[in-house]
C-alpha cells in the first residue's frame, strides 16, 4: 500500500494498512495517556492524536489523505475540511457526555479510566475493586465557597474569566493574546479571602476517595466500557457527569483471543507428528483437557486443528463458547542424530522416494547453511569497504603526487 506520507499513522503507532479496529485501539490508549485531566503536559499531543484519528477512521478523510498528504486534508476537498474539537473526538469515541440535554441542568464531562485485565478475568469473570479520587460539593458551605452572597465579580477580568494582552510583533503590527485569568482560573468570580469556606477554601468542592465496584462479565472485550452513572466530578449548578472504565486486556503468555475464539501454538516432536501423541492443555479456568491423535495420523508443520467449546464465552451468554484454536509447530531433530543403519531402517518405513532425473551436463553442487544476519553484516561490510576505497584512492594519489613534487 503506497501512501503520499505517514505522519499521522506514526502519530497513533500503526501501519498505513492498519485495521479500523487497530486504528480504534490505538487512539483509545493514546487519548487516555495523553489526555489534557490526566496529563497536563500532553495537550498538544492529544491534539495531534485526535486529529490523526479523526481523518484515517473517516474513509473518505482518509483516502483523501493517503493520496495527498496533510496539505490535501487542509485545503478541504472531498471529505476535507477542518478538524472537530479534540474533547468532540474524545466525547464521540468514549460515548461521553458533556453537553446540555433538553431539559434540566447540563451535564459535566465524564471522567474515563482504564482497568488492566487479564485474558483469565474476560474468561472467568471478576470483580475489581478500584479507588478513585472524586470532586464532591462541600457540604460546609453547599457549594457556595463561603458566606451568603460572597460571590463577587473578578476585578481583574471583569467576570469574563480570561485576560487580553496586546504584544508588540513589529512596527505598526501588534498580536492579542488571550489567555485563562489567573485569579479566578477562569471562572470569572471570586471570593475574598476573609469569606472563604474554611474546609473548601472558596473552591466549592472537596476532593474525596471513591470505591467502585467493577464488574467484569464472562466474554468482556478488549476496549469495551462499563458506565458508572452519575458517578463523576460534582461541580454546583451541573449533573454530576460519569465515570467510564475501559477495559484494558493484559498479552497472555500462551494463548490470544480472537474474537469469541481462543488461539494457541503447540509445538510437537517429529515422533508424535508421525506417530501419534497425548497432550494436555491447561485452560484458563484451571480445567486439564487431554487431546490426542490416531495412530498414522500424520500432523503436518502448520496444520491447524479446533476444540468446539473451548473458547471464549459469549458476552451475556456464558454458556456458549468459541473454538479452541491449535496451531502445531513440529520439532525437527539435530542433523546428524541417526547412524546410516538407522537412516537405512527409516527410509524402509517411510513412502519411497521421487526419482529424480539428472541430465548428463548438470553440476553439482553442496548445500550450506545461510544465516540472513550474517549475510546482512557481509554485505554492510562490502559496501563500507568500497566506500572506503574510492574515498582512499584520491587521497593516494594526492600523497604520491606531493612526494613527488
Amino acid at each position: 500500500m503506497s501512501v503520499k506520507e505517514t505522519k499521522y499513522y506514526d502519530e497513533l503507532g500503526v501501519k498505513p494498512n492498519a485495521s479500523d479496529s487497530e486504528l480504534k485501539k490505538a487512539y483509545r490508549k493514546l487519548a487516555l495517556k495523553y489526555h489534557p485531566d490526566k496529563n497536563p503536559d500532553g495537550q498538544e499531543k492529544f491534539k495531534i492524536i485526535s486529529q490523526a484519528y479523526e481523518v484515517l477512521s473517516d474513509p473518505k478523510k482518509r483516502k483523501l489523505y493517503d493520496e495527498g498528504g496533510e496539505q490535501a486534508i487542509k485545503e478541504g476537498g472531498n471529505g476535507g475540511g477542518p478538524f472537530h474539537n479534540p474533547m468532540d473526538i474524545f466525547d464521540m469515541f468514549f460515548g461521553g457526555g458533556g453537553g446540555r440535554r433538553n431539559r434540566g441542568p447540563p451535564k459535566g464531562k465524564d471522567v474515563v479510566h482504564q482497568l488492566k485485565v487479564s485474558l483469565e478475568d474476560l474468561y472467568k469473570g471478576a470483580v475489581r475493586r478500584l479507588a478513585l479520587q472524586k470532586n464532591i460539593i462541600c457540604d460546609q458551605c453547599e457549594g457556595r465557597g463561603g458566606k451568603e452572597g460572597c460571590v463577587e465579580s473578578c476585578p481583574q477580568c471583569q467576570g469574563a474569566g480570561i485576560r487580553v494582552r496586546i504584544q508588540n510583533i513589529g512596527p505598526g503590527m501588534v498580536q492579542q493574546i488571550q489567555s485563562i485569568c489567573h485569579d479566578c482560573q477562569g471562572r470569572g468570580e471570586c471570593i475574598s479571602e476573609k469569606n472563604r469556606c474554611k474546609k473548601c477554601q472558596g473552591r466549592k468542592v472537596t476532593r474525596e476517595r471513591k470505591i467502585l465496584e467493577v464488574h467484569v462479565d464472562k466474554g468482556m472485550k478488549d476496549g469495551q466500557q462499563i458506565r458508572f452513572a452519575g458517578e463523576g466530578d460534582q461541580e454546583p449548578g451541573l449533573e454530576p457527569g460519569d465515570i467510564l472504565i475501559v477495559l484494558d486486556e493484559k498479552p497472555h503468555p500462551k494463548l490470544a483471543r480472537q474474537g469469541n475464539n481462543l488461539l494457541m501454538k503447540m509445538e510437537i516432536e517429529l515422533v508424535e507428528a508421525l506417530c501419534g501423541f497425548h497432550k494436555t492443555i491447561e485452560t484458563l479456568d484451571e480445567r486439564v483437557l487431554v487431546i490426542q491423535t490416531i495412530p498414522g495420523e500424520v500432523i503436518e508443520h502448520g496444520t491447524i486443528k479446533a476444540i468446539r467449546g473451548e473458547g471464549m464465552p459469549l458476552y451475556k451468554s456464558p454458556f456458549e463458547k468459541g473454538k479452541l484454536i491449535i496451531h502445531f509447530d513440529v520439532k525437527f531433530p539435530k542433523k546428524n542424530f541417526l547412524s546410516k543403519d538407522q537412516i537405512e531402517s527409516l527410509e524402509k518405513c517411510l513412502p519411497a522416494r521421487t526419482e529424480t532425473i539428472v541430465p548428463d551436463d548438470a553440476e553439482e553442487h553442496n548445500l550450506e547453511d545461510f544465516n540472513a544476519d550474517d549475510e546482512r553484516r557481509s554485505r554492510v561490510q562490502r559496501e563500507a569497504y568500497d566506500s572506503d576505497d574510492e574515498g582512499g584512492m584520491g587521497g593516494a594519489g594526492q600523497r604520491v603526487q606531493c612526494a613527488s613534487s
